[in-house]
């Protein structure tokens, strides 16, 4: 069983929970974004959480299937439609043999979740189905015309008493680990980290999310050598202006890091559409005894 791509949308991937423990390899970890999003969609439709999905990007996308299949569409809200007519968001839908699934723009945050009962069955490179934009491993964004396989239903929907809303709210608040290169910055920017008002950039992508705003001051001059990046991890440029990296995001780095996001706060981050205001909140390394 295969669906079709009928539009492709800004930016449509192949996304599972990505492929960790390869950072050696120069291989990032990948995977869905918003990780909640990606596990609520599997669950609404039988899958294991492990299950590739569809990760779309502001403008949805349309897919046709070839068979009957029991569908979910998570994570940013949007319209979804199946053939014309108004379906369910955040719920299982059974599309029946050659269906058209349209999901529309979110209507607030960027990235909704499509998953197909049995996954999509895409061949695996390093344990993962998951599209790298940086490395380019996995299957490559979608465009018209492609054709994706499907596997086999793994069983009954499970449900949710409750569904999260995954659209980011008007203002989005990091907590922020400071180090292990805060000592590279001014007392004064590292005391407005906390007051500073950010927006998302345009340039944001699924590597990082570029920030516009006030500079940072550093207090020491020169670069680093090259050191290992984690996922999270608060890097500052020559302009001063920070990026968050998210799931693509290179494992090494010359550009000191401030501080790092915890995982648990970046699928805010990943909904945070252009424009939106961010506000750190640091927290200082706990000192350790002698």
């Amino acid at each position: 069983m295969t669906v079709t791509v009928a539009r492709p949308g800004l930016l449509t991937t192949v996304q599972d929970l990505g492929r960790p423990g390869h950072a050696h390899l120069g291989v990032p970890r990948s995977g869905a974004l918003d990780r909640p999003a990606h596990r609520l969609a599997n669950r609404l439709v039988g899958n294991p959480e492990t299950a590739a999905v569809l990760e779309t990007t502001l403008l949805g996308c349309a897919v046709r299937v070839e068979r009957a299949v029991t569908v979910a569409v998570t994570g940013a809200p949007c319209a979804v439609r199946v053939d014309g007519r108004p379906a369910a968001w955040a719920a299982p839908v059974r599309l029946p043999a050659g269906a058209l699934l349209e999901v529309g723009p979110a209507t607030r945050g960027v990235r909704s979740y499509v998953a197909f009962a049995g996954g999509i069955a895409v061949v695996p490179v390093l344990g993962s189905r998951s599209t790298d934009l940086l490395s380019g491993l996995g299957p490559p964004p979608l465009a018209a015309g492609d054709a994706l396989p499907l596997g086999e239903p793994a069983g009954a929907s499970g449900g949710a008493d409750v569904v999260p809303c995954s659209g980011a709210p008007e203002l989005v608040v990091l907590p922020l680990l400071l180090g292990p290169r805060d000592d590279w910055f001014t007392a004064r920017s590292l005391a407005s980290l906390a007051r500073a008002d950010f927006r998302v950039s345009p340039t944001s992508n699924r590597i990082g999310l570029r920030l516009d705003g006030p500079g940072l001051e550093r207090a020491r001059e020169g670069e680093l050598l090259s050191e290992g990046m984690v996922l999270g991890a608060v890097q500052v440029p020559p302009s001063g202006r920070p990026v968050i990296f998210l799931a693509d995001h290179p494992t090494t780095g010359g550009y000191p890091v401030v501080g790092v996001v915890p995982a648990t706060a970046l699928p805010a981050a990943a909904q945070a559409a252009p424009g939106t205001p961010v506000r750190f909140s640091p927290v200082t390394r706990p000192a350790t005894g002698g």
